[in-house]
C-alpha cells in the first residue's frame, strides 16, 4: 500500500508509506508500517484513520526571549477566536482543525516551534501536575486510557480548557477539565519554554 500526502504546515513535500510486516491473531491485526524519515504518522483513535503528513523544516533562526507582555494571553486570543471553527482529521488550520493540529495553529502562530502530534506535543515542555498548570499551558490528555496520550488542549484557567473536539462538538470547543469526561483523562500539563520562541510565527 502507498499513500502520497501533502504535508501540512508551511512546506509541501511527498511521503511514503507501506506496510512492511502484518499479523492476524484471533481477530486482531497487527501492521508493521514503514514511511520516510521527513514523514511522521499522525493516529486519528476516534476516526480510526492513519495519516502521514511531512514534518515541517527546522527553522535556524535565533532563540529569543519572547515579547514583553503576558505571552499566554496573546496564545488564549488566537485560541478562542477559532471556537466554533470545524474539527477535521490531520488538519492544522486554518479554518478547521484536529486536536493536535489547533493547539500546533495557535503557538506557531504565536512564535513557537512545537511538534505537531499529540504525543509529541505532550513531551515538548516540563512536566506538570493539575495544581501546576495555568493558563496557556497544553493539556495531555489519553482519551482512550490506552497508556498513551492522543489528544490535547489548551488551559484557559479556572478549570476550563479549549480544544478541536472530534466528540459531539465536532469543533473547537471549550471543555471543563475537573469534572464530566475529561477529569478522568487528564495526564499531565505542559509548559512550552522561552527556548521554543523564535522571531515571528508562521503566516497564513
Amino acid at each position: 500500500m502507498l499513500l502520497f500526502l501533502g504535508a501540512i504546515g508551511m512546506v509541501w513535500a511527498g511521503c511514503e508509506i507501506h506496510i512492511a510486516h502484518s499479523e492476524h491473531d484471533d481477530g486482531r491485526y497487527t501492521l508493521v508500517l514503514e514511511h520516510d524519515k521527513g514523514c511522521e504518522i499522525l493516529m486519528d483513535h476516534n476516526a480510526s484513520h492513519i495519516l502521514l503528513v511531512a514534518k515541517p523544516y527546522e527553522r535556524n533562526e535565533t532563540v529569543q526571549t519572547p515579547p514583553e507582555g503576558k505571552e499566554s494571553d496573546k496564545i488564549l486570543a488566537l485560541a478562542k477566536s477559532k471556537l466554533g471553527d470545524p474539527y477535521a482529521p490531520a488538519k492544522a488550520g486554518p479554518k478547521s482543525f484536529d486536536c493536535s493540529g489547533f493547539v500546533y495553529y495557535v503557538f506557531t502562530h504565536n512564535g513557537y516551534t512545537i511538534p505537531r502530534t499529540s504525543l509529541q506535543q505532550s513531551k515538548a515542555g516540563e512536566k506538570l501536575s493539575r495544581e501546576q498548570i495555568r493558563p496557556g499551558d497544553i493539556l495531555a490528555f489519553d482519551t482512550h486510557e490506552r497508556g498513551h496520550v492522543n489528544h490535547t488542549g489548551i488551559y484557559l484557567g479556572e478549570g476550563k480548557f479549549i480544544h478541536a473536539s472530534s466528540g459531539k462538538a465536532y469543533s473547537v470547543t471549550i471543555s471543563e477539565l475537573d469534572k464530566g469526561f475529561y477529569k478522568e483523562k487528564f495526564r499531565w500539563g505542559v509548559r512550552i519554554s522561552p527556548k521554543h520562541y523564535t522571531k515571528k510565527g508562521n503566516k497564513q
